[in-house]
């Protein structure tokens, strides 16, 4: 295990696949999918600009561009990149709520960021409505009411899976509205927010079956040492991971799978 965890963590980026992935499903049969609901959707908490991690102190009537200080991400499954989060390759600045409502479409997927807390997904519907996942149920609500003082952006392209049209995206979140409890397959507002917008079963907890041949590879980009890779089973398993990483700002764990095995 010792001289997994020192292979794996010390990859270069190099040595990680690359390419986009076309996002297509194809009609093959899986075995074993179960489906279960777990909540663990993070709080939304009023917030200070100082609490959200940004580089300076703002007050409430400055609209952005804005600097977060946050960690960058990139993860992999099968030779293709899935997901990309890097300064270099995106726009990372963050607007407040009044200024990205200006800038939202219908099926646009957004995130809410503040530091030492998972960043909240949510798809924007119209007249400064969104839907999310909050507390356990699929909900309609105010961008600026929901907003909390946490600053905003578009993140249409963080996953690199061809997105369904934005009315298959609105009708994929209209379509759940008013879910709770044990209704929902989601363990959190992104996995149900990209669900919605690329349609990926993927997205849902258990919604893939687990084999020794597919992995996920999330690379940890930190300044001056590199980064860490952590290996997953299935995507669901990679986001919350991602999640508790942004929510506490360090590597707790690094949960190493070979050929299925812990």
């Amino acid at each position: 295990m010792g001289n997994q965890l020192d292979r794996i963590t010390h990859l270069s980026y190099s040595e990680l696949p690359t390419g986009d992935p076309s996002g297509l499903e194809k009609d093959e049969i899986r075995v074993g999918v179960a489906y279960f609901f777990s909540d663990e959707e993070e709080e939304v908490e009023e917030r200070t600009p100082s609490d959200c991690g940004f580089t300076k102190d703002l007050s409430p009537a400055e609209e952005g561009p804005f600097s977060v200080s946050e960690l960058e991400y990139s993860a992999f499954c099968s030779q293709e990149c899935i997901f990309s989060k890097l300064r270099e390759n995106e726009d990372l600045n963050v607007y407040s709520a009044q200024t990205l409502l200006a800038m939202c479409k219908p099926g646009d997927l957004l995130e809410l960021v503040a530091a030492a807390q998972a960043p909240h997904w949510a798809i924007y519907e119209h007249d400064d409505q969104v839907i999310h996942l909050h507390k356990g149920e699929i909900r309609k609500d105010n961008l600026l009411e929901i907003s909390s003082g946490r600053y905003g952006r578009i993140v249409n392209n963080r996953y690199r899976y061809r997105p369904l049209h934005p009315d298959l995206v609105m009708q994929n979140a209209l379509g759940h509205l008013g879910l709770s409890a044990e209704e929902i397959c989601w363990t959190n507002s992104e996995s149900f927010a990209a669900w919605c917008r690329f349609g990926k079963r993927e997205f849902k907890a258990g919604g893939e079956a687990h084999s020794a041949e597919q992995q996920y590879f999330l690379k940890v980009h930190l300044d001056g040492s590199g980064g860490h890779t952590l290996v997953f089973r299935s995507l669901e398993d990679m986001i919350r991971e991602r999640r508790r990483v942004d929510a506490s700002g360090i590597l707790k764990e690094l949960s190493l799978v070979n050929g299925g095995q812990e």
